[in-house]
This record gives structure tokens, C-alpha cells and sequence, in this order.
């Protein structure tokens, strides 16, 4: 149906910000090159304040359509999993 998927990842000197030394961007496109779901660790990402929590700036976030998500990263095996499993709720 013209969805089509992107995947980049290359080894990074861990930081604070990708701890776990991976730079990645997976993405699932329509037909018409738009983005429709997206995992990533290109930037910062703030998530919404909760009453009584410190604040915290992730940088692992999932993109699905106009809205941005934490991402809890575990493994590169994890990740692929759980990307094709959200491009599963939206295909």
C-alpha cells in the first residue's frame, strides 16, 4: 500500500545523553514520504511535567504521528521488536 521503512544506527562514544552508545532513527513512511511512526534518539525530548516528579530530558522518544512518546531503550534487538510491533497497530 506504499508504506515503506528506514532504518539508520551507527556506534556513538556513549554519552549522557545515549548511554548505551547507539545513534538510531527507524521510521514507517505512507505513500506520500510522511512519517508515521518513529523511534529515535536525534534530540531531546521533554515529557509532559507530572505533579511531583523531577524533571528529566530523555533523548530515546518514539514519534507516532503528531505525537512524541518516551522510549525506554533496552537492547537494539528490543528496539526492532518493539518498532515493528507499533508499525503493526498502524498498518
Amino acid at each position: 500500500n506504499g508504506y515503506w521503512t528506514q532504518f539508520k544506527a551507527r556506534l556513538v562514544e556513549a554519552n549522557e545523553h545515549i548511554p548505551h552508545g547507539i545513534r538510531y532513527n527507524l521510521s514507517l513512511h505512507d505513500g506520500n514520504d510522511l512519517r508515521i511512526v518513529g523511534y529515535d534518539n536525534a534530540h531531546g525530548y521533554q515529557p509532559k511535567k507530572k505533579r511531583y516528579k523531577a524533571k528529566k530530558t530523555t533523548w530515546d522518544h518514539i514519534h507516532k504521528r503528531n505525537k512524541t512518546y518516551s522510549y525506554e531503550f533496552d537492547s537494539a534487538p528490543q528496539l526492532i521488536g518493539d518498532f515493528w510491533n507499533t508499525v503493526q497497530e498502524f498498518i
